[in-house]
């Protein structure tokens, strides 16, 4: 089986080159942009030294993509050129745009992600493999559909064809030449390129296989992926069939969400692709073991077979009938051609809550920047999406009003729910006072069979409690507690408690939604009650924008605290009785210490 391509890492040393970066980046699916901190503004990643950083990512195994001099690639990974058969992809591109030079792994993705970034840019990539050029295309690269069982014949077949000698091609019956495979063909050559979907094969021979087999499963709840894996190899090797033909796992929508089919998939390297009962019952003619039990549970009389006869199309035809293990079925249909797995059923959807920070760039995590890079649908509030700027370009954008935080998240794992790859965006962290808590309620409330079926995945953001705390150095050095004081969803009286219980336990605390247009009296209550368990001199921090143009960040007294002083951009931070602000020269920081001094002074004991 062929290796994915590893993930592109664009470098970019310049301001005018992270721009590029993000251009190429908006049209490459989970690309990030690496940029040199001094000289770029808003990097996914950034890095202070180049060489290393770039020779990290070399042995890391990462696809490098520079938007700098070919030298200074060259230079960087000069001392872990070892092996061309593993080494990723290296490609320099330059700052103009006008150059895309493939330097290193043309045969292991090199090539074709040169072209793409050409075919971005407008421009011809510099490619220098000499299979490509005079041949027109790489034997051990083949195109998209198709697999090579072991590329190390093909420098001895690329040589003899560049040298003008003819190669046999040797094809199954029921398999032609490709149009792709444009060589000079003779039968009775030595060298032999072979197409087949067989396991046993010429050792001689270049075997190129093509991806026309579906494999159909079905399974009980629970399944372990053990079983369903060990089934499907064994049908396979039974008929000899390559595990390199197989295109695609298939199987009832109903399992979309069983953790033993999407083994079973990554364990083939291939999609795992769905189908409703009315498509899978519109395949009854063509089943070999119908079933009235099976139509009785789900709605359709075969799932194994069904699915893979679905996925090989109407001129496919099943070529192994219902397998059968202790809780699992499988079943193999044939196609004529590759099968497009993007073509065929639908994928699981997806749903990834984020939290991109309170705003700046580089507060938002290397994870979140990959997950938004790979989906095709971006839902939350105009100013957070706005906030991402080229980061979405080019994906379905669904934006609501900041109070409709419901709509979002349905409309999310609606959009999820038919198939496609979404985001849900929440500003901070989407655990804290967002977005994520709400997705598990509405799945908790509504128990909705397609929503439930939903691969929902949450990443971690900076909130902006932590952004404030550092902006003014370190208040929550020791225990402390968050509050909203927003009532719409919360009644007041709860709320109060809340606040009581964090004046008697001494904690610094966090006020978010401090105040609003209709809200003027809650901030102004909270201060009377920890004024009751704490000095007036207690520092407070008001951070308002964080990581934005207009951020402000300054340090009051409790006493001193008013509610014109907050808006709703502004988060109200309060320290304990034993928090301190302290100003250095010309530096001023509030921290609340954690008993360091108490353990330095402590007596030594005899």
């Amino acid at each position: 089986m062929s290796m994915p391509t590893p993930r592109p890492a664009l470098i970019a040393l310049t301001k005018n080159g992270e721009t590029l970066a993000r251009r190429i980046a908006s049209t490459l699916p989970n690309t990030e942009v690496h940029g040199l901190q001094s000289r770029t503004t808003a990097p996914d990643v950034p890095f202070t030294e180049t060489m290393a950083h770039i020779k990290a990512l070399f042995q890391d195994g990462r696809a490098i993509i520079g938007i700098c001099a070919a030298g200074i690639l060259v230079r960087a990974v000069a001392d872990n050129l070892s092996d061309k058969r593993t080494e990723p992809p290296v490609i320099a591109v330059a700052e103009d745009g006008s150059q895309v030079v493939p330097i290193l792994g043309g045969h292991h993705g090199g090539n074709k992600l040169a072209r793409q970034i050409a075919d971005v840019l407008d421009v011809t990539p510099a490619i220098t493999t000499a299979g490509d050029i005079g041949i027109g295309f790489a034997l051990d690269d083949p195109p998209d559909g198709w697999t090579v069982k072991d590329t190390t014949p093909a420098k001895a077949l690329s040589a003899a064809l560049l040298a003008g000698q003819k190669v046999r091609i040797a094809c199954d019956t029921h398999l032609a030449s490709p149009d792709w495979l444009d060589i000079n063909a003779d039968d009775t050559a030595t060298l032999t390129v072979q197409i087949t979907d067989q396991a046993s094969s010429d050792s001689q021979a270049l075997v190129l296989n093509p991806r026309i087999l579906a494999i159909g499963v079905g399974c009980e709840r629970g399944c372990t992926a053990e079983e369903l894996v060990a089934l499907v190899r064994d049908t396979l090797a039974s008929a000899n069939l390559a595990p390199g033909a197989v295109a695609c796992i298939v199987s009832l929508d109903l399992k979309s969400d069983e953790p033993a089919v999407r083994a079973l998939a990554d364990a083939y390297r291939v999609p795992a692709r769905f189908f409703d009962a009315a498509t899978l019952e519109a395949e009854s003619p063509r089943l070999a073991t119908p079933s009235d039990v099976v139509f009785a549970e789900v709605g359709c009389h075969g799932v194994a077979e069904g699915a893979a006869l679905a996925a090989a199309g109407p001129d496919g035809a099943l070529i192994i009938n219902k397998q059968k293990s202790a809780r699992a079925t499988c079943a193999v249909a044939r196609a004529p051609a590759p099968i497009p797995p993007a073509q065929t059923g639908q994928r699981r959807g997806r749903l990834s809550i984020v939290g991109i920070g309170p705003g700046q760039a580089s507060w938002r995590t290397p994870e979140v920047t990959a997950w938004l890079a790979g989906v095709s649908d971006v839902v939350g509030y105009g100013l957070y999406l706005d906030l991402l700027g080229d980061l979405i370009v080019g994906k379905n954008r669904h934006m609501s009003e900041l109070s409709e935080e419901e709509a979002r998240v349905r409309r999310s794992l609606e959009l999820a729910a038919e198939g496609r790859d979404v985001a849900l965006v929440s500003s901070g962290d989407a655990g804290i006072y967002a977005m994520a808590a709400l997705a598990f309620e509405v799945l908790d409330r509504d128990n909705d069979g397609a929503l439930n079926k939903v691969e929902i995945r949450v990443s971690p953001g900076i909130s902006a409690v932590q952004a404030a705390a550092a902006r003014i150095g370190a208040p929550l050095g020791h225990d402390f507690a968050l509050v909203s004081l927003s009532d719409l969803l919360t009644p007041w009286d709860v709320i109060e408690r809340r606040i009581e219980a964090v004046a008697q336990g001494d904690f610094t605390v966090a006020f978010y939604n401090p105040v609003s247009k209709r809200r003027r009296t809650q901030l102004a209550r909270a201060r009377e009650i920890l004024l009751q368990h704490r000095p007036g001199e207690t520092p407070v921090v008001l951070a308002r924008n964080l990581g934005r143009d207009e951020e402000d960040v300054r340090v009051i007294t409790l006493t001193d605290l008013e509610v014109n002083m907050v808006d709703m951009l502004t988060l109200v931070l309060v320290g304990s009785s034993a928090t301190r602000h302290i100003r250095r020269g010309m530096n001023e920081w509030v921290y609340t210490p954690r008993g360091y001094a108490a353990k330095v002074d402590a007596p030594i004991k005899s």
